[in-house]
């Protein structure tokens, strides 16, 4: 059960009358007072009546994103996120966002332990975003197993200082889970948060 945090307009209303039914007949509540009393019950009746719209509005708001979502099943999309999800025979894409050019790019491929089981390297890459396909082997050439992975980007500037690029999502949206505070689309067997979308196209 919710603790209450402060007085509502039935509470206030209470109070009011029984002010008015315990005051003293021969020394009234002055008329001045009683008229800004009657004020304050106005604020507190508008302040309550003005939250109870917005928490309509929201749930109107919501629920309108909610079905929008589902206009997403079938279009490409960029999304912040690093996991990545390997199938048999399937070659995943993985998107990337540098925030400056690099003269050379790693991308780092970790399995469910944290261990590096392959690095992409891309050469000279301007600044934006991009895409590189991973065919799901090791640096050895060997076939790894189907799971989950993650990734991590790193681009080098001339001076071979190193500096952090952004993992991304990249794919066509599957399905969309709506449950939940917040939907979720599906893209390459990982579901991600429509928060984190940053880009649709067509299909």
């Amino acid at each position: 059960m919710k603790k209450a945090t402060g007085m509502n307009k039935d509470d206030f209303l209470k109070l009011f009358v029984t002010q008015l039914q315990n005051q003293d007949p021969l020394n009234p509540a002055d008329s001045t007072e009683f008229i800004g009393q009657l004020a304050q019950l106005t604020q507190v009746e508008q302040a309550y009546n003005t939250n109870s719209n917005l928490s309509t509005i929201i749930d109107l708001f919501n629920g309108a994103s909610s079905l929008s979502s589902v206009s997403y099943i079938g279009k490409t999309v960029t999304a912040n996120g690093d996991l990545i999800k390997l199938a048999g025979g399937s070659q995943p894409t993985l998107g990337y966002r540098l925030a400056a050019n690099a003269e050379k790019v790693a991308i780092d491929i970790k399995d469910i332990s944290g261990t590096v089981v392959r690095t992409l390297t891309l050469g000279s890459t301007q600044a934006g975003d991009g895409t590189i396909a991973w065919d799901g082997r090791d640096g050895k050439g060997n076939t790894l197993p189907e799971g989950r992975y993650t990734f991590s980007v790193t681009g080098f500037n001339a001076e071979g200082e190193k500096f952090q690029g952004y993992s991304l999502l990249t794919g066509t949206v599957e399905a969309v889970n709506l449950e939940g505070e917040e939907p979720h689309v599906t893209v390459g067997g990982i579901s991600v948060p429509l928060g984190n979308v940053l880009s649709v196209k067509g299909a």
